[in-house]
């Protein structure tokens, strides 16, 4: 005898009820900083070889973008992470701004030809972030990094549940802590209207990340580190055409990405840039960021230095600190200090951008701006390796909907905050 969840209707008439007793007006309502209800994403009756963990959808990605991801939307709508790929076709970019990004950039695919005197190129896109693998909603494995750069995890194992575990089970306590189990978890800690947790109950740990010793499916190894002090204001799936979304990050970002790149070990004699905890910014550095403005303007001061396309750690695991930094009214734009520290997402956004990299700006290009103006393929007045496939439109929700004013009219390269050359 058949039950509903025996059929393929089983998963919709789950995400309708769950719709119902959680509004998705409110990004924490489901997990709430922990589990879930089990029923909204395992069926008892979804067994079998290719589903050992009983999920109501093909593999645990899709199991998440069934509530993380809705076809027809057409503006940032708060806990989504990727775009449809029916909602951007070619010329038109993905919809959501998470701090961490879209998804849905890894599905455009970018090239552009030789022309004046300058080379051709492509950008794929599975060069554009995190290949999380959600067979469902067309989300592939990388084809080029079979591991992760770094380390030893397997790009075909790749999920969501690789970062982030999905039945919340470390939380943050009373005493700043995290811990696996103990008290109860009553909220999450991820937003800037969180609770605190007291001495009888625990909050969840920033976007219930996995901590010390959390086993990720597909991988042998465990984490060595726990997730970042940081806390995001509540509205942060945004455009950022008039303020800055500002998520106040304390410390320990870095070093939870070493869970995976473990090479990037956070101090000075690894590879690559210097970033972590362990690393401070030089008082150059800092004065650097803080004065800079724009190319051509290095007139800026401390109290105003602040930019979400380079973000720093604080140097804090002071929640009230945190809560007070974190915000979208654009009223908290303080800069670093010498306690302050550069981390892996000051430079790239932690699910997927419009760039190589994830590279919360065109690292291959020269300018930004051109002539007062975003590049792109629909422009004739620039060469064509400026735009990079990308039209106007493409490249203005890249930076978040920021307005070409808030550059200078010919905008070079962004790792002039911290290192100015102009």
């Amino acid at each position: 005898m058949k039950t509903i969840s025996d059929t393929p209707l089983s998963a919709a008439f789950v995400m309708t009820a769950l719709l119902v007793a959680f509004p998705i007006h409110r990004a924490a309502a489901f997990h709430a900083g922990g589990v879930g209800e089990c029923s909204g994403c395992h069926s008892s009756h979804s067994a079998g070889a290719n589903n050992p963990f009983l999920l109501v959808s093909g593999d645990p990605s899709s199991t998440c973008l069934m509530c993380h991801m809705q076809a027809g939307e057409t503006a940032p709508n708060a806990h989504h992470v990727a775009t449809d790929e029916s909602d951007m076709p070619s010329g038109s970019p993905p919809v959501q701004l998470t701090p961490g990004g879209d998804f849905g950039w890894l599905k455009k695919n970018y090239k552009w030809n030789a022309a004046d005197g300058g080379p051709g190129g492509q950008s794929a896109g599975e060069r554009h972030g995190h290949n999380i693998v959600a067979a469902v909603y067309g989300f592939a494995a990388d084809t080029t990094l079979t591991a992760a750069p770094g380390g030893a995890y397997p790009a075909a194992g790749l999920s969501c549940t690789s970062c982030h575990d999905p039945h919340g089970r470390y939380r943050r306590l009373a005493d700043g802590t995290i811990q696996s189990k103990g008290s109860p978890v009553v909220d999450s800690g991820s937003y800037k209207t969180s609770p605190d947790p007291t001495e009888t109950t625990a909050v969840g740990v920033y976007r219930m990340l996995g901590g010390k010793g959390y086993s990720r499916p597909g991988a042998s190894e465990t984490f060595n580190f726990d997730p970042p002090a940081a806390v995001a204001p509540p509205d942060y799936n945004r455009s950022e055409s008039g303020s800055d979304t500002r998520v106040a990050y304390g410390g320990g970002m870095s070093e939870w990405c070493t869970n995976c790149h473990g090479a990037y070990t956070g101090n000075r004699n690894a590879p690559g840039h210097p970033a972590g905890s362990l690393v401070k910014m030089t008082p150059r550095a800092v004065s650097n960021y803080n004065a800079y403005v724009s190319s051509g303007n290095v007139t800026g001061t401390s109290s105003t230095a602040y930019t979400s396309l380079v973000p720093f750690e604080m140097g804090t695991s002071d929640y009230a600190l945190l809560k007070k930094a974190a915000s979208t009214d654009g009223s908290m734009k303080a800069g670093p200090d010498t306690n302050s520290n550069v981390m892996c997402v000051s430079c790239h956004r932690a699910h997927a951008s419009a760039w190589d990299q994830a590279a919360r700006w065109n690292m291959k290009s020269e300018f930004i701006l051109y002539n007062g103006d975003y590049p792109g393929a629909d422009r004739t007045d620039l060469p064509l390796r400026m735009s990079q496939g990308r039209t106007k439109t493409e490249t203005r929700r890249a930076y978040h909907e920021r307005p070409p004013i808030a550059f200078a009219s010919y905008q070079r390269t962004l790792c002039n905050k911290c290192h100015t050359m102009d």
